[in-house]
């Protein structure tokens, strides 16, 4: 089951051309393109731009094959170790031993404002980021600028961009000489919001980002919202799945709304 997005549908697919169809019926074909069509355009709630239920299976259990154009940064960071996994229609993401950073699924696509809705499952001490960027954008590193943290215990909402991110805080805190007005900056740009989350057990997420504002709910009710400038970059252009060890996903929608 697709995780609730209000009034979003998801968009039905066209009716096979096979199914009873020939040659000398093209108009069946063009009254159920136009139902499809219509149905789309009658959602209030916006533009679905992605989905993913994971329903497929790898040719090779060797190898990361994850397809509907997702990418991993197990290459570059876990010496090309699979990271991710296709397991009974869900997406397990687990950090290898000799990975030297955390995993990240990645998926571009382009809005400013949108609702990301998925089903998820972490463990004690486990984390998943529901990770924004912009990989145009120079002022940070790695295109950073928002994520949603979620922990069993806790959600934290934070503005990267003008945050830690930022790459004049981000060089002054490697270098250690973070001032005290540097770091009540930072403090600044993060907000936590307690949750008891039962672990290794499916929930629903909803992440909404409304110009300056993102919303977090989990199964149904909202955990915390926050509002802070960089959340509010006009030109956002990737998903990030970050997971510290370890998490699977699943039904994954994503819905532009620019209203």
């Amino acid at each position: 089951m697709l995780p609730d997005l209000g009034s979003v549908p998801t968009v039905p697919a066209p009716l096979p051309i096979e199914i009873g169809m020939t040659k000398h019926s093209p108009i069946l074909w063009f009254a159920a393109l136009f139902c499809t069509s219509l149905c789309v355009l009658q959602t209030n709630a916006g533009e679905i731009i992605f989905q993913d239920q994971f329903e497929r299976t790898e040719t090779d259990d060797q190898l990361e094959q994850v397809g509907n154009g997702w990418q991993t940064n197990s290459k570059s960071r876990a010496k090309g170790n699979k990271q991710v996994d296709l397991v009974d229609g869900a997406l397990h993401i687990y950090r290898h031993d000799v990975a030297d950073h955390g995993v990240s699924v990645v998926q571009d696509m382009a809005f400013k404002n949108a609702k990301i809705a998925m089903r998820f499952r972490i463990g004690k001490g486990d984390e998943l980021g529901i990770n924004i960027a912009d990989m145009k954008e120079k002022s940070v590193h790695a295109g950073h600028l928002c994520v949603a943290k979620i922990r069993t215990h806790k959600v934290s909402i934070l503005d990267m961009k003008t945050g830690r991110m930022n790459l004049k805080m981000r060089e002054k805190s490697q270098a250690k000489t973070l001032t005290a007005a540097d770091k009540q900056l930072i403090a600044s740009k993060e907000k936590s919001f307690p949750v008891d989350l039962e672990a290794d057990q499916w929930h629903d997420l909803k992440v909404e980002i409304a110009d300056q504002t993102m919303t977090v709910t989990i199964d149904g009710k909202q955990v915390g919202q926050f509002t802070s400038p960089g959340i509010g970059h006009n030109t956002k252009s990737r998903l990030r799945l970050a997971v510290a060890k370890e998490a699977w996903v699943d039904d994954i929608t994503v819905v532009r709304d620019e209203n």
